[in-house]
């Protein structure tokens, strides 16, 4: 997995930005191979023993600092080999997916009809027979996540760490019926139920 910061040079408290991110990826490490990691400016990588873990590590990343810190990613499956342990530098097929990815993903962004895409995955060779499948399960969910209000996207986060619809109710001072409602109107639902589908992507 390779991430970056959209629009890094424009932030205006970049020490709050890393700072930030910087416990984003520290929580997001989970069993990590490699945990992610900074490596240069404000790119970061990390690997996961699975192409669904990468997927959730990503997710988790990205809600995590979401909405003041937009950020990008590329998933790649294939082998991976550490140049440099002290900087955690990468090298081999697996990481050169995830690059040509994290490069496709902000191409894409310059799209009208793509400017919410935000993850995309590429494999080494022909591999894995699930690359579409699971480049159009993300393109879908990044355009739901980018469509959301910051209210909706408080309560998805709210609900990804198990709380309930009225616990969030309470804390946004509104009903029940209205997280319900949102959850409905905005896809929330849906968007925890591709969470865990994409979670056990081997």
């Amino acid at each position: 997995m390779i991430g970056d910061v959209i629009g890094s040079r424009r932030v205006a408290d970049r020490t709050a930005t890393h700072r930030a991110l910087n416990k984003a990826l520290v929580d997001a490490a989970g069993d990590a191979i490699d945990a992610p990691a900074f490596t240069v400016g404000d790119e970061f990588q990390g690997s996961y023993r699975t192409v669904g873990a990468a997927i959730e590590a990503a997710f988790a990343i990205r809600l995590a600092v979401a909405p003041g810190i937009d950020v990008r990613f590329g998933i790649g499956w294939g082998a991976v080999t550490v140049l440099d342990s002290d900087s955690g530098i990468q090298d081999g097929p697996g990481w050169w997916a995830a690059r040509e990815a994290i490069e496709w993903t902000a191409s894409a962004q310059r799209q009208p009809g793509l400017a919410l895409v935000r993850t995309s995955f590429r494999a080494e060779g022909e591999n894995r027979r699930d690359l579409e499948a699971i480049n159009a399960a993300l393109l879908c969910r990044d355009h739901l996540i980018g469509s959301l209000d910051d209210r909706s996207l408080r309560i998805v986060k709210g609900l990804l760490t198990g709380k309930t619809k009225k616990d969030i109710a309470a804390d946004e001072g509104i009903s029940a019926s209205a997280v319900s409602q949102r959850a409905g109107r905005d896809g929330l639902d849906l968007i925890l139920l591709a969470a865990q589908y994409l979670r056990d992507v081997p």
